[in-house]
């Protein structure tokens, strides 16, 4: 895969802070009787990638595919480049990619023909030569794939799958990108460079809003984090911010006469600074922890999820595409 710095040749500068590309108020989603969306509000800027935390049955795969105009939703206002998804037509769609977990269609065609003949549907809706679609060339050479341009798709090894999905979901330089578990199936190096390639679209404006159960990724791709969780966003933030909420209080622990023990503390040093006022050398492996962003979202769905365990076993049916 290539470069951010590559990529991001010709780039329009960073995000304006009005520059909105998602605007969500109040997402609600009912489903045989039960709220699997109860409210969800929250904003993209162009240029921003936005991950989407979440346990299974959350509600992800159900707010994308309302954001994408797949699903249709109970209530709410939803404008997405502009315009409500339940109405965006063949213009509309060619502005947007979408990659998905997995799909296995096409897998006699060729990688560089099949590459040329999806990008040639967005060429009557290319505006401007910023969001022309991809020369089929670069694109097969940013996502890796050269060496395997000429074989057929079904020949190809899950690694290498991968990155034709994600060749797809960008094959019309889309202006807003949904990726759904993009690096599943990923070894570490191919990883590393597709999260070189999402920032340098995000360096070319490109606004994308990204679904995992990394949280390392997150940490390391996101300009913002969102969690949802029962039907709700319960934390939005930068992963430093949702890291400083969690450092508030931290675990002590150390060992006194051979027993264990453990204190939870906002204040650490002044904790840690009387216990060895009080027992001096009796104290041994002492350890202060403080919460990690793993932890963070451990807790925030754990307390979210509490009391809404039917609630959370009809969402997880919805988004399996239960009817």
């Amino acid at each position: 895969m290539t470069t951010a710095h590559a990529l991001s040749e010709g780039s329009g500068g960073p995000p304006g802070q009005g520059d909105t590309v998602i605007d969500v108020r109040d997402l609600r989603m009912r489903y045989r009787g039960q709220d699997v969306l109860k409210g969800v509000s929250f904003a993209c800027r162009r240029g921003e990638v936005v991950v989407l935390l979440g346990p299974n049955g959350a509600g992800k795969t159900t707010t994308i595919e309302v954001l994408e105009g797949f699903r249709m939703r109970s209530a709410g206002e939803v404008t997405v480049l502009g315009a409500d998804p339940a109405r965006g037509d063949e213009r509309w769609r060619a502005r947007l990619g979408i990659v998905l977990q997995s799909w296995r269609d096409h897998g006699k065609w060729r990688v560089r023909e099949l590459l040329s003949h999806l990008g040639s549907y967005y060429a009557p809706y290319s505006t401007d030569l910023v969001r022309r679609p991809w020369d089929v060339d670069e694109l097969v050479a940013a996502v890796g794939l050269t060496e395997h341009a000429g074989k057929r798709v079904g020949t190809l090894s899950g690694g290498q799958r991968r990155r034709l999905d994600v060749a797809v979901g960008i094959v019309g330089r889309p202006e807003l990108l949904f990726l759904d578990e993009p690096t599943a199936g990923l070894d570490p190096e191919a990883r590393n460079e597709f999260h070189g390639l999402v920032r340098g679209l995000a360096d070319e404006n490109t606004t994308i809003l990204m679904t995992t159960h990394d949280l390392a990724e997150a940490e390391k791709l996101a300009d913002r984090i969102l969690i949802l969780a029962a039907g709700r966003i319960v934390a939005d933030g930068t992963a430093a911010e949702l890291s400083r909420r969690a450092s508030a209080e931290a675990t002590v622990r150390w060992t006194r006469d051979g027993l264990p023990f453990a204190e939870a503390t906002t204040e650490p040093t002044r904790f840690v600074r009387r216990l060895f006022e009080e027992h001096g050398d009796a104290i041994g492996g002492l350890e202060v922890r403080r919460a990690s962003l793993e932890d963070t979202y451990l807790s925030m769905v754990r307390e979210s999820e509490t009391g809404h365990g039917a609630d959370e076993r009809v969402a997880h049916a919805f988004e399996k595409g239960a009817s």
